[in-house]
């Protein structure tokens, strides 16, 4: 008896994330990047910058690539973000960082705790490095202080409509992000998070720039946007950082 599944009547499973086409063919490829923030408040009485900086140097030392932030509504808060196509990298790289010094004592706010993965949305003119370093190079560009990151999850509605009503919705809502950053004044990083959100988030977002107040009013803008208006569900918590320091793996 045949194994394929197709012979037995089941739907074929497909895991390779698809852009535009190149050189006269579809684009896939079967890599993602998962990116992770953690954010956490350190004891009373202690400074957060000063934990802020020894986790930096733990990054460097520990060739880690990631961003750390002093989080803007936390006097206590501290953030980071860490990356890598292998998930257990967050297993094995970042948690040991909490297992002693300073941060051992470290309290995390377990409902900003975020983390997604790259996909494609079956147009990008170049697959690979939209999926795999258009993210990094956000995150780490050094004009790029501020960062807000949030979770949202859109209504069952959205999922039944028709593709090609889909496919006019989500193009109304790229167009403000693609309008954004082509004036410099904002830019994103778009991670999916389908099953791994533990309050059943589907996307996770980021919103990089050189001013916080641009970012704030590309939130503000898409509230106008059919899918923000009709089909989002839910949005946040929002995670304001402004960047400490980087550290870039070598």
């Amino acid at each position: 008896m045949s194994d394929d599944p197709i012979a037995k009547g089941l739907p074929p499973v497909d895991l390779h994330e698809y852009g535009g086409k190149k050189d006269g063919e579809k684009q896939k490829l079967d890599r993602r990047l998962f990116m992770q923030l953690l954010v956490f408040d350190v004891p009373a009485g202690e400074g957060a910058d000063a934990h802020a900086r020894e986790l930096l140097a733990r990054l460097r030392d520990a060739n880690v690539a990631a961003v750390v932030y002093a989080d803007l509504m936390s006097p206590r808060g501290v953030g980071l973000l860490t990356w890598s196509e292998q998930p257990a990298h967050f297993v094995t790289a970042v948690r040991p960082l909490f297992s002693s010094g300073a941060l051992r004592d470290a309290e995390l706010r377990d409902d900003y705790a975020m983390i997604g993965r790259s996909y494609g949305t079956g147009h990008e003119p170049d697959l690979e490095w939209f999926l795999l370093r258009r993210p990094v190079e956000n995150v780490m560009h050094e004009a790029f202080p501020w960062h807000v990151w949030y979770p949202l999850r859109r209504s069952g509605a959205f999922s039944k409509l028709e593709p090609i009503e889909q496919s006019h919705i989500l193009r109304e809502h790229a167009a403000l992000g693609i309008a954004y950053g082509q004036t410099d004044a904002a830019h994103d990083v778009r991670l999916a998070c389908h099953g791994l959100d533990a309050k059943d988030n589907e996307f996770l977002i980021g919103l990089i720039g050189k001013e916080l107040h641009p970012l704030s009013h590309l939130v503000q803008a898409m509230r106008k946007t059919r899918q923000t208006s009709e089909f989002i569900q839910q949005m946040g918590p929002f995670f304001v950082g402004h960047v400490v320091g980087r550290s870039s793996a070598k």
